[in-house]
């Protein structure tokens, strides 16, 4: 998905499926604590909106129909998230990879 480029697993944020009360959520995780498929994406609002556009997370997490994207988008949002250490994401295409245990994520 995206641009197929590579990066490394800690340049990404992992997104994981939650189910709700009402409707199947897709959650930020960014210390990657949470089980269940993950799907890895640049953490870019540019990025997010490439990848709902495609319909990517329901394919990714392989889960049944539209996800709530709400909960990455408030993350994403969040200035005090931003990394100051000055390396940030090295491509800002959305990508996601669902092989969580490499150090490099396919996109």
């Amino acid at each position: 998905m995206g641009c197929r480029a590579r990066a490394l697993a800690t340049e990404l944020l992992r997104v994981v499926a939650e189910d709700g009360r009402a409707e199947r959520a897709a959650v930020p995780d960014p210390r990657c604590r949470r089980s269940g498929r993950g799907a890895w994406l640049h953490p870019d609002p540019e990025c997010l909106r490439l990848a709902e556009r495609r319909r990517a997370f329901p394919r990714a997490l392989r889960v049944p129909g539209p996800l709530d994207l709400s909960a990455v988008r408030e993350y994403l949002d969040r200035p005090e998230r931003l990394n100051t250490s000055g390396s940030g994401p090295s491509h800002p295409v959305a990508h996601a990879a669902t092989d969580a245990g490499t150090s490099r994520a396919r996109h």
